[in-house]
């Protein structure tokens, strides 16, 4: 019996195709919505979490102000250089302690310029961010220590300043100093927050702070704890000490934050999840709308085969037959539509992930819920026109005109 309702159902759908297929885009757009998006926003965690994973497990970021990034609190008093070398010295967990200084600042070579960020640091900067070296080479010793008029730049410079050209041993300016490249950086893309990893110039940390900056402040520190070690307890032990160095009494909040990379990760994949199913559930409403389509749809049905519907019951079908035939119908156009929107949704995301540069992470539980969710809204929907021929007259439809 069920195979012959199902044929039926198919014959009827084939002998309507260009209104089947309108009736099913409704499923089609919505599945496809819902795949696209859920796929597209696993990616970007599974981007999040890598890149901030690549900045190593046990990574700690202080930086003064309450809070990191933007709207921190600009009155704290800076770090100094000695801050970081206290840390690495009372706190026996630390691995490195690598000092930071950024500003904006033009990068200016021959014809060509550039607005870039310029950072001061150490070449421990490069271990901590794991980045290698497509030409050239890191800091010397006497380069950190004098204050060398030196730098390192990243693809994006190299790009916009020299083109293919080989920069390194080349001079360029920063405002109106001049230094020498020593060392390019392979290229790293953006990180977790948009930003090009490869649009900066890396000088020693005092050449910064003596030719740019013009004071001895360092904006964050960066420290690495040894593997093994509580990255907890470092947070608590250099709490303790930035306290008693910046003379905070018990009843003063912290001026300055220690962040974990872990913190930074659960907080930025929190977002991307939270984001992830709103967008999901917005594109799931185009599935209420394809449902109230595919009701629409089969009650227009029932209304053209009235008169068959009266000649099936007048010969002997049960109103159960005739409720599942419509009831059917309706399952298998949402199905098909369910089915479509996932191919549709898989290629969608495919296509999108380079123009978004995020990987493609296809999730099966997502497709299943999708393709399960179609076929319920054509149960849903399906029923009460379904109920509708069930419970006709057969004499008043044979009459029906």
């Amino acid at each position: 019996m069920f195979w012959n309702t199902l044929l039926l159902a198919l014959r009827e759908i084939r002998r309507n195709v260009l209104r089947s297929f309108l009736t099913i885009l409704g499923i089609v757009i919505g599945v496809a919505s819902v795949i696209t998006m859920v796929t597209l926003g696993n990616g970007a965690t599974q981007q999040v979490t890598s890149q901030i994973a690549s900045l190593g497990s046990n990574l700690l970021m202080i930086s003064p102000g309450k809070r990191m990034g933007p709207g921190r609190d600009s009155t704290s008093p800076p770090f100094k250089v000695e801050d970081g070398e206290a840390i690495a010295k009372q706190i026996g967990s630390i691995l490195a302690v690598v000092p930071v200084c950024s500003q904006s600042s033009t990068a200016v070579y021959g014809n060509e310029n550039w607005s870039t960020s310029v950072t001061g640091t150490s070449n421990e900067y490069l271990t901590l961010r794991s980045r290698t070296f497509q030409g050239g080479r890191p800091f010397s010793s006497s380069e950190l220590n004098s204050g060398a008029a030196v730098c390192i730049i990243g693809q994006t410079v190299r790009e916009n300043l020299f083109g293919s050209l080989d920069p390194v041993d080349n001079r360029i300016r920063l405002g109106a100093l001049s230094f020498q490249v020593i060392g390019l950086l392979e290229a790293k893309g953006q990180n977790s927050m948009g930003q090009d990893q490869d649009d900066v110039v890396l000088l020693p940390l005092r050449t910064f702070q003596r030719r740019l900056s013009g004071n001895q402040d360092v904006s964050m520190f960066q420290v690495s704890v040894k593997e093994g070690a509580s990255t907890e307890k470092a947070q608590r032990e250099i709490k303790l000490l930035l306290r008693e160095r910046r003379h905070l009494s018990s009843s003063e909040e912290d001026n300055f934050s220690v962040m974990d990379t872990k913190e930074i990760s659960k907080m930025l994949t929190s977002t991307t999840q939270m984001l992830t199913g709103l967008l999901g559930a917005v594109a799931a409403v185009s599935l209420l709308v394809g449902g109230i389509g595919i009701m629409n749809i089969m009650l227009v049905s029932v209304t053209e085969r009235t008169r068959e519907v009266g000649t099936r019951l007048a010969i002997g079908a049960l109103e159960r037959e005739v409720l599942m035939q419509f009831l059917v119908e309706a399952v298998v156009l949402s199905s098909s539509g369910g089915l479509f929107g996932i191919l549709l949704g898989l290629g969608g995301s495919y296509a999108l992930k380079n123009v978004l540069q995020v990987p493609f992470v296809f999730d099966p539980g997502i497709a299943v819920v999708a393709f399960v969710f179609s076929a319920a809204v054509g149960v849903v929907f399906g029923y009460f026109p379904a109920l509708k021929a069930a419970r006709l007259d057969p004499i008043e439809a044979l009459r029906h005109e």
